[in-house]
């Protein structure tokens, strides 16, 4: 609730900024703690309007945060710790396990989401929350990878979110999904939490980066799939090309 009391505290903010708060990895823990943070994964992975919302950055933060935490408790200084819902001394286990179930149960949704629509969703139109193209990327990346793009699409954004919804549509054995599901989920949150917890310990004043750090996990993550939408493109170019010089047989 506090979240949303200081968001809408501000009269004069416009849309853009509101929309930039709401998406800052910092915000999101600083004014909503482990409750907000567990909706935004849950929604990432779960809803198809999630894939603006950060994922690889405010699970980085929040391994810092909880670092910086977990120092407070040992100085004796619980007290400091600016993250609500989580405990100094355990929250580094709170928020793998908790962190880890929103991501299994939003995949979980998403899985069922594209099992109930099956194709039609692929007939839906654009919105500013839903972009078709997004779909069709993901169902290129699923037919590469198979059940496996439900674990590599964790570490890719716009993939992550829409990679249960194609295994639904596709109709992927359940048994195999929540495989792929559960160890997909644990490896992405234990290793982005995890390396934001140690380099906060190894790095004193780290979380003095944190635009920069958000920029660069933002960037880095991106490369991917940037890479292979030009790599597709292309290739969808010269396709194009051959079928208009008649080079290109059914």
């Amino acid at each position: 609730m506090e979240f949303f009391q200081n968001l809408f505290q501000c009269p004069d903010c416009s849309l853009l900024h509101l929309f930039l708060m709401v998406i800052n990895p910092k915000t999101i823990i600083s004014l909503g703690g482990l409750y907000l943070l567990l909706a935004v994964v849950f929604a990432e992975t779960g809803l198809l309007v999630g894939f603006f919302l950060p994922g690889d950055s405010l699970l980085f933060i929040t391994g810092l945060f909880v670092s910086q935490c977990r120092a407070a408790f040992l100085a004796g200084t619980p007290e400091t710790c600016n993250f609500n819902g989580l405990d100094p001394e355990w929250g580094i286990y709170q928020a793998l396990f908790f962190v880890s179930l929103a991501a299994i149960l939003g995949d979980s949704v998403g899985y069922y989401v594209g099992l109930r629509t099956g194709k039609t969703l692929y007939t839906r139109k654009d919105s500013i929350f839903f972009k078709k193209k997004y779909l069709d990327h993901t169902q290129k990346f699923y037919e590469r990878h198979g059940g496996k793009a439900i674990v590599l699409g964790r570490f890719l954004p716009i993939i992550r979110t829409f990679a249960p919804v194609v295994a639904g549509v596709v109709k992927l054995e359940y048994k195999k999904f929540i495989w792929y599901n559960v160890a997909g989920g644990i490896l992405w949150v234990f290793s982005m939490i995890l390396s934001g917890f140690f380099l906060g310990q190894l790095i004193p004043g780290l979380e003095k980066n944190l635009e920069l750090i958000v920029i660069g996990i933002v960037v880095a993550s991106s490369i991917p799939v940037v890479r292979t939408y030009l790599k597709e493109r292309s290739l969808a170019k010269k396709l194009n090309d051959l079928e208009k010089e008649g080079k290109l047989r059914d």
